[in-house]
């Protein structure tokens, strides 16, 4: 079980595709987009902070559930505040769109573009003290809406490329 609670809901993810690519140098910041990355199996995202962080080695957030949260913080604190919510903000590696991120349980696996293939390790999060994030954002959403995933298969991965459920 996660340390939230949050178990993937019953029923197909179906399949989407990555619309961004997030990294950062150092823990305990946001995620700039990058115009590709290289997944290793076994260790996450080459040049990423993270990259060999046990068993959370590539994070998932989608572009709808950042929307969503965009649309809280301007009815909440204004166009500015949420103009900061955009891909990587939540830290996440991979942004989607399209899979319903959600329906996922431990253990299922993402395939992503040609040769990438994802093992979902980990489901929601708990937010350590000073985040980044939620400093940026005034809430995080990767506690209860993102995933966390061993690289299984590596490989490149871009903006464009399919990920559907395996």
């Amino acid at each position: 079980m996660s340390p939230t609670g949050r178990e993937g809901r019953a029923g197909a993810a179906g399949a989407g595709e990555i619309v961004s690519v997030n990294a950062s140098r150092r823990k305990g910041q946001v995620k700039t987009p990058v115009a590709a990355a290289e997944l290793v199996a076994g260790e996450g995202m080459a040049g990423d902070a993270h990259r060999g962080f046990a068993h959370r080695q590539v994070s998932l957030l989608a572009l709808e559930d950042i929307e969503a949260q965009r649309a809280k913080a301007a009815a909440a604190s204004g166009a500015t505040a949420a103009a900061a919510l955009v891909p990587g903000a939540f830290a996440e590696n991979l942004t989607t769109r399209g899979i319903d991120l959600g329906a996922l349980r431990i253990g299922d696996e993402l395939a992503v573009g040609g040769a990438v293939r994802l093992r979902v390790s980990q489901i929601g999060k708990e937010c350590h003290a000073g985040c980044a994030v939620f400093k940026l954002t005034g809430d995080c959403i990767m506690p209860v809406r993102g995933i966390f995933c061993e690289v299984v298969a590596g490989g490149p991965v871009r903006p464009g490329d399919a990920v559907e459920k395996r």
